[in-house]
Order: C-alpha cells, then sequence, then structure tokens
C-alpha cells in the first residue's frame, strides 16, 4: 500500500468515535487528533493549535528534549524546539547573549500530536511540541537561552541550571566541524554515540533518517506497529547533545507515520522545525538546504525515490528532484562554497542487507556527478561502509584508508553511517567484521541492487573500499584556503578511527 493509503486504512479502520474515545478528546479535533477526514494531498496536515487549556500547575511541568535546528539562513536564524508533558500556558523562550541577561522573551508555538492506540497492547497518547522561531540574529555569535511557560521561568534563581547555549553559523569562511550518522533509535549505544559526537563539539550534526523507531517495522505497510512514547524516550536521550548542537535530520523509511498526514510526515512536521527552503515544506519537510563556512548541505528524502521501499514514491511529483537539480547548480555557482555534501537515507553503494538502492541511482546519480558533488552520507544499511570515488557508476579513484580525492577528477565518494545506535548488520559469510581493500585487491563482491520492479538486480562492484560491522559515526572537518579540504573520519563508539580520507578542491 502507498502511503495515502494506509493513512486512509487507518481512518477508516479506527471509526470517528473509537479515535476520540481512545485519544481522550472531547470534539473540536482536527487531522492530528483523527477527528475530521483527511484533507487534499496537496493541503498537507494541519499542525499547529492553539495551546490547550492547561489542568496542572505550571511550577510542576519541567520542559524536555530540547533540540536545535537551523533555520533557512543559519547565520540568523535558529529553531529551538521542546516538549512538555502535560498542556500549559503562555509557552515561551528567552534568550540573550550572556546568561544573566535574557531580556529577550519570544512565545512559543504549539503543536498538539494525539495518537490512538494503533497497534495492539499499546496505549493512546497525547504529546505538546513547542517551537520558537528566532530571527535577527548575529552571524558567528553564541547565544544562551531559556525555555518556560506560565509557572516556570527559566531565569529565575534556581533555573539557571535548564540553560542552554547555541552558536550561529559565521558569515567569515573558517575551520569547522560536523557529525553524522543514520539509523539511531533508543539505547545503550545510540546514547553512547551520543556523548562521543558531543566531544567532537560540532557545529552541527546530520542525521539521516530512520530517527528513534517508534514505527518499529518500517517496511511502509499497514502491518506496521507504531508507539508514539519511542519519541519522548529518543528526544530525552539526544537533548545532551541536540540543546547545543542543531539537530539537522532527514526521512527514512522508519520515519513515516501514516496516521498523522497521507505522505506519513505529520508527526515529522509536529515534532521538528527544520529550514523552509526546500521545493514543499509542508509536503516534503525532510528536504532543504543551507550553508555554513565554506560547505553546502543539501538534505533530501530518499522515500520518494526508492525502488526498494516504494510506499512514498514519486509523492512530490518530481519536484524534489527538479529543486535538487537547482539548489545543486546555485551552490556551485557560489565563489564561497569549497564543498556539497549531500545526506538522505537509502543507500545509492552499499553491499550490506539492504544493498543498494536503483531508484536513488537513476533519480540523483547523474545529477551528483554533474555537480561534482563532493561526498554523500547515507544510512539505512547498519554498518559503515565507503566507497571508492565513483564517476559515471564505475571507480574514478581508488581511495585508500588515509586517501586522498579531488571529486571535480575523480569523483563522489559515498558514506553509509547507519551505526548510531540501532541493532548491527553485517555484510554476509565470510566478510570480516573490519575490511579494507587495497590497491592490489581484483576480487569483486557479488550484491545486488532494487530495481523499479522491486527486484533484486545481482550487483558484481568493485567499489567497496572499506567495510565495519559496529556502531560508529562521521566526523568531517572542513578547512578552507588556498587549497581547501574536507577530512573524513570515521570513529568506533570505543573512539577508535576505523577509516580515515581527504577530499580536496583543486578546481571548481
Amino acid at each position: 500500500m502507498t502511503m495515502p493509503e494506509q493513512h486512509e486504512y487507518l481512518r477508516s479502520r479506527l471509526s470517528r468515535r473509537g479515535v476520540l474515545r481512545a485519544a481522550g478528546t472531547a470534539g473540536g479535533a482536527g487531522l492530528l487528533s483523527g477527528g475530521a477526514a483527511a484533507p487534499a494531498r496537496a493541503a498537507g496536515p494541519a499542525l499547529v493549535t492553539a495551546p490547550a487549556t492547561a489542568s496542572v500547575d505550571g511550577s510542576l511541568v519541567a520542559p524536555f528534549g530540547r533540540h536545535l535546528a537551523f533555520g533557512a539562513d543559519p547565520g540568523t536564524q535558529m529553531r529551538v524546539s521542546w516538549q512538555v508533558p502535560f498542556a500549559v500556558r503562555r509557552p515561551y523562550i528567552r534568550v540573550g547573549t550572556e546568561p544573566w541577561e535574557l531580556s529577550r522573551k519570544i512565545e512559543a508555538e504549539v503543536r498538539e500530536l494525539r495518537t490512538p492506540a494503533l497497534s495492539h497492547g499499546l496505549p493512546a497518547v497525547e504529546q505538546f511540541y513547542l517551537h520558537a522561531a528566532l530571527g535577527g540574529l548575529r552571524p558567528g555569535t553564541t547565544y544562551y537561552y531559556g525555555v518556560g511557560h506560565d509557572g516556570f521561568d527559566p531565569a529565575e534563581a534556581g533555573r539557571l541550571g535548564t540553560l542552554g547555549t547555541f552558536r550561529t553559523a559565521p558569515r567569515e569562511r573558517e575551520r569547522f566541524v560536523f557529525t553524522a550518522f543514520g539509523d539511531q533509535g533508543v539505547g545503550y549505544h545510540a546514547l553512547a554515540n551520543d556523548q562521543l559526537i558531543l566531544g567532537q563539539n560540532p557545529s552541527f550534526h546530520l542525521h539521516a533518517g530512520d530517527i528513534c523507531y517508534a514505527d518499529s517495522t518500517g517496511r511502509g505497510k499497514e502491518s506496521d506497529t507504531y508507539d508514539a512514547r519511542v519519541w519522548d524516550q529518543f528526544l530525552a536521550q539526544t537533548e545532551s547533545v541536540a540543546a547545543s548542537v542543531p539537530w539537522m535530520v532527514t526521512t527514512g523509511n522508519h520515519d513515516m507515520e501514516a496516521w498523522y498526514s497521507p505522505e506519513g510526515y505529520g508527526g515529522q512536521l509536529a515534532r521538528w522545525s527544520l529550514p523552509d527552503n526546500g521545493p514543499d515544506p509542508r509536503l516534503a519537510p525532510g528536504v532543504y538546504s543551507f550553508t555554513y563556512s565554506n560547505v553546502g548541505v543539501v538534505a533530501l528524502d530518499a522515500n520518494d525515490v526508492s525502488y526498494e521501499i516504494p510506499a512514498n514514491r514519486g509523492y512530490t511529483g518530481g519536484r524534489q528532484t527538479a529543486w535538487l537539480e537547482r539548489r545543486l547548480r546555485e551552490l556551485r555557482a557560489e565563489p564561497g562554497i569549497d564543498f556539497v555534501v549531500v545526506f538522505f537515507h537509502h543507500c545509492a553503494y552499499s553491499t550490506s542487507t539492504h544493498a543498494s538502492d536503483g531508484g536513488v541511482r537513476d533519480a540523483w546519480g547523474e545529477l551528483f556527478a554533474r555537480h561534482r558533488v563532493d561526498l554523500v552520507i547515507n544510512g539505512h544499511n547498519h554498518v559503515y561502509e565507503r566507497t571508492d570515488a565513483i564517476r559515471d557508476g564505475e571507480v574514478g579513484r581508488r581511495v585508500p584508508v588515509g586517501g586522498t580525492t579531488d571529486p571535480a577528477r575523480d569523483g563522489t565518494v559515498y558514506v553509509t553511517a547507519g551505526g548510531a545506535g540501532k541493532d548491527l548488520y553485517g555484510f554476509g559469510a565470510g566478510v570480516p567484521d573490519s575490511y579494507e581493500g587495497h590497491e592490489d585487491d581484483r576480487e569483486s563482491i557479488l550484491t545486488f541492487h532494487w530495481t523499479k520492479l522491486r527486484l533484486p538486480d545481482p550487483d558484481r562492484v568493485e567499489w567497496s573500499r572499506v567495510r565495519y560491522t559496529g556502531f560508529s559515526f562521521l566526523a568531517v572537518e572542513s578547512e578552507p584556503g588556498s587549497r581547501p579540504r574536507l577530512r573524513v573520519t570515521a570513529l568506533a563508539d570505543s573512539g577508535e578511527r576505523i577509516d580515515h580520507f581527504e577530499v580536496v578542491r583543486t578546481e571548481g
């Protein structure tokens, strides 16, 4: 079933009366509470509601799950999001350049999300997500902020420990680090990776989808199971990093949640505030772009083009790919941008469980090559795997551990960084836990890629350079200058360096 069909299936399976009883509402409910029929596809879900009448003392309600994201201009805009367990009155954020001077007070937007018992044995859930859009900030500046509501003022004595900080993007080109992974979930290894990321002092973090696994099945079928409470656990777990590091996410197959909207992204729209400069931020919230120093970053939703899991295939009607082509062309024309990094969920090149998605290759491979994309980061397969430089579907240059590549000449390096915390995959019989190909290695690997007919087509590859079956993440250091470079490092959850290489630019 497609996502709109699943959405309709759930809506028809749960009657209006049953949904209202399960969600504990009393009429006046909109799309998110199941009270009205789904709107037309183009309209998107109605997410923003007026603050609900608080039924508890606000002084007893503590905010949690703070997470940051850049706005369309990371130098002047920041989005701050958080959660409260109960409805509160007049939520807001305080912000200033000193912890004792939080005079700027901005009202928060409330996005209330009601989820009935969609799977047997699970309760109905009511969640309250709060969002504040900060604009007019000074580039390259550290800000302090606190979130609160009537009865809970973060500026009061005794609550200064609840303050967070963030730094806006600089206007000038400067050295910085960002981190990336996919397929995180909730658990010990996911939390351990978060703490290691914090130790890298990143300017931002890229999450390549399959964020928390509230949808634990992720097959894009009506039989998928769903527990909205997992989001509460995830946001509480991630707060130690995401409260100070912009957490830039995109959508994986487990992030399509059919109950909330025809495309399954109503839940994402309630929980996240991301840059709104994509082709349609209401329809495709995981598609956007931003620039930081000398790096342009593009987030894509591979559910739109996937052959393997076609539940949302074609849902943007080609608008995402058209926007991608235009955005890559714009980034390559900007004189201050040395590198272009693209991240999305489904693998373009991988030899692990899900293998490669031919839909990604068919839709975007030629665009990446034409516009000389420097680095592509994926998740989906719960391993670390890195290719040689790929040009026109073939190895353009072998890039051993510690090697260097120039995308303008050699092609693009693809990295699967799916070891963020969810149960790990492997590479099949005979492949060791950690493997690096060598210059004299002429043996190719027999795997497959998904075709348009959702059939696995044999794929004999020679591009798989480094493979590792352990929890891990990427740390990427960008260094501007006369010979700009990206230093890409893969780190295991033990802190061990398992791979590293450099991307350099000798021409535009």
